[in-house]
């Protein structure tokens, strides 16, 4: 599970950021990538990285302010390019607030674009439980910004620890059906041996947990969507200092999203959604004024990846 940061400006893109996009990558979890929200030039980002489009099966929009959604109908037209030229056509789910489908529907009945895939939009205005399959949920909830705004938790399911093959070969028992049953948790007689599987199944892999925020205020709804996630993406637009700015315009400062971070017990803080204005001295400022309060705190840059090990 890795994270890549395609656009980490607020508002408007700057020199050095694009304005939000945030890919999860689960290539090896389910051979699939989740995209969290699609700002103008998104389709762009992604030509400077290793990413597939037709490899995003979902897009989960946090709220419907351009710097957000405007890459969206671009992206879906330059998927539906790319999936034709290389193996053909996948659908996509888009999750979103209540409008996401307008948006897109209109945007490419006016162009007259025709996707060759089929799109199933989850339009959402409660907070809860929106997905969940045999290896993830994911639950979503309304933060506090100046219009309805998401943030998103992703929860992976602990895995059943892996089953020691070469062992329970090696003391007598042959590859077969009887595999089948210790590695369901079955204890085994052969030839006169016990095999119990306890003895030849390691322990349970815990699954991580990632929170993924749109633009909000300091909320405890943050708090309650970040309890002991492995990362927590938070935004910080203003710098420590700032606080009364940020909250007339609906937004965090550095010191605010650390602080959800230290409550929230979260391991590993990274901050996006810069206000453009900032240049280097700046992003320090705002970097350590989150530090000061959340150690390890970080704040990414466009195209940075993290490893959640």
């Amino acid at each position: 599970m890795d994270l890549l940061f395609l656009g980490t400006s607020a508002g408007q893109p700057s020199k050095s950021r694009n304005v939000s996009a945030t890919a999860l990558k689960l290539l090896d979890e389910r051979n699939e990538v989740w995209l969290f929200d699609c700002g103008e030039g998104t389709q762009r980002q992604i030509l400077a990285t290793t990413l597939k489009p037709r490899k995003v099966t979902k897009v989960f929009i946090t709220h419907m302010h351009g710097d957000h959604i405007f890459g969206l109908p671009g992206f879906l037209a330059s998927r539906n390019f790319q999936a034709s030229e290389e193996k053909g056509q996948t659908d996509l789910d888009i999750y979103g607030p209540v409008g996401v489908k307008d948006f897109v529907m209109n945007s490419l009945k006016l162009t007259k674009t025709r996707l060759a895939f089929r799109i199933n939009f989850h339009e959402l205005s409660e907070n809860g439980k929106i997905f969940e399959d045999d290896t993830f949920e994911v639950y979503v909830e309304k933060l506090d910004h100046t219009i309805f705004c998401l943030g998103y938790r992703v929860v992976e399911k602990d895995k059943t620890g892996e089953l020691d093959a070469e062992r329970l070969k090696f003391d007598g028992l042959p590859f077969g059906p009887l595999f089948g049953k210790v590695k369901k948790g079955e204890t085994v007689e052969f030839e006169g041996k016990t095999f119990r599987a306890e003895d030849y199944i390691g322990a349970d892999k815990i699954g991580k947990v990632v929170t993924i925020l749109g633009d909000t205020r300091k909320t405890d709804a943050a708090i309650r969507l970040a309890i002991g996630a492995d990362v927590l993406i938070h935004e910080a637009t203003y710098k420590a200092g700032e606080e009364g700015m940020a909250k007339r315009h609906g937004h965090s400062t550095s010191r605010q999203a650390a602080k959800v971070a230290k409550a929230a017990g979260v391991k590993r803080l990274l901050i996006n959604h810069v206000s453009a204005r900032y240049l280097g001295k700046d992003i320090s400022e705002l970097a350590q004024g989150a530090k000061d309060i959340f150690e390890n705190s970080f704040v990414a840059k466009d195209f940075y990846e993290e490893v959640i090990k």
